[in-house]
């Protein structure tokens, strides 16, 4: 399926962002300039909640909408397009449909793993069946699972979850770190036992250092599930707010808040520098697209789309 035929199928318009590195006019006035851009693609779930099959023609809201095999079809195709992608999931994989019930989260896992996602954090459903719960189905994930401030040191997950990741497409250094929510009040303490929780914002500000100055990452991006925005609680913990009290993050892909934006929200981080914030509702009904351009290491600008499953 060509870009084309991907662009007709999306919610909203193609949205160009200016990332602050070069101007859109400075991109174009050679020929040589687009010959070294390096193009990485940006693909994200978030709140997926064991959603396997489409749901039916019946269904009055999302009818015909979703599906893992859907979805696979559509990533594969990006994947031919770009082979410079990455697969993301902001968590909140378990807990929504019988499959999950049944199978305990074996399957979500599985099918994640023939999609070949690159990464995914840990949601407060995913302890749903218990840490012990979710140790159990690790086995069955060919993908890593980064979480800087949960602190899994004297838990069955111990060594299982890394605070971050850093992978290269093209030359180009991706750092990829994730942030859960407090599980304090939200999970049954005996579910998560003694997994222990950390100020995202305080932790968001030493990985994307640590990303940015001594791992020397291109792209910083944050993989979130602490919810979008809370409009009763505005100074409540949330990717906005996140945005705006650190620096050197590019992108925050969130979950919990089940937010659909139809193109990300451009935040402003510590430093006045745009942050790029989205998040594609959840069940699966949409695929997140974010293309990034690079010239010398350095973002030119940002293509984003999202694309109904």
């Amino acid at each position: 399926m060509k870009r084309r035929q991907f662009i007709q199928q999306t919610t909203a318009a193609t949205a160009l962002v200016g990332l602050g590195a070069l101007n859109l006019q400075s991109c174009s006035t050679t020929q040589s300039l687009f010959a070294k851009r390096k193009h990485i693609t940006i693909l994200h779930t978030n709140d997926v909640h064991s959603h396997i099959d489409p749901f039916g023609p019946n269904d009055k809201r999302n009818a015909n909408k979703g599906g893992v095999a859907r979805r696979a079809t559509l990533v594969e195709n990006i994947r031919k397009e770009n082979p410079n992608t990455l697969l993301l999931d902001a968590g909140d994989i378990f807990q929504g449909t019988p499959y999950f019930n049944y199978y305990g989260g074996e399957l979500e896992f599985k099918l994640m793993s023939m999609l070949n996602y690159d990464l995914a954090t840990i949601g407060n459903h995913d302890f749903d069946n218990g840490i012990d719960g979710l140790y159990a189905q690790l086995p069955h994930a060919k993908f890593e699972f980064v979480s800087a401030n949960y602190d899994f040191s004297n838990t069955v997950m111990d060594t299982h979850v890394k605070p971050y990741k850093v992978l290269v497409k093209d030359g180009v250094k991706i750092g990829v770190f994730g942030l859960g929510i407090q599980l304090d009040g939200l999970v049954d303490k005996k579910m998560y036992k003694e997994t222990v929780y950390h100020d995202p914002i305080e932790v968001a500000k030493d990985m994307s250092r640590i990303l940015k100055e001594e791992e020397s990452c291109d792209l910083v991006i944050c993989l979130s599930h602490i919810g979008y925005h809370y409009k009763n609680s505005p100074d409540r913990v949330s990717d906005l707010n996140l945005a705006k009290a650190t620096k050197d993050i590019d992108l925050i892909i969130g979950g919990h808040t089940h937010t659909f934006l139809p193109k990300p929200t451009i935040a402003q981080n510590s430093e006045g520098k745009n942050v790029l914030v989205n998040q594609v509702g959840a069940y699966g009904l949409y695929l997140g697209r974010i293309d990034f351009y690079f010239e010398q290491g350095k973002p030119l600008y940002s293509d984003s789309t999202t694309i109904i499953v």
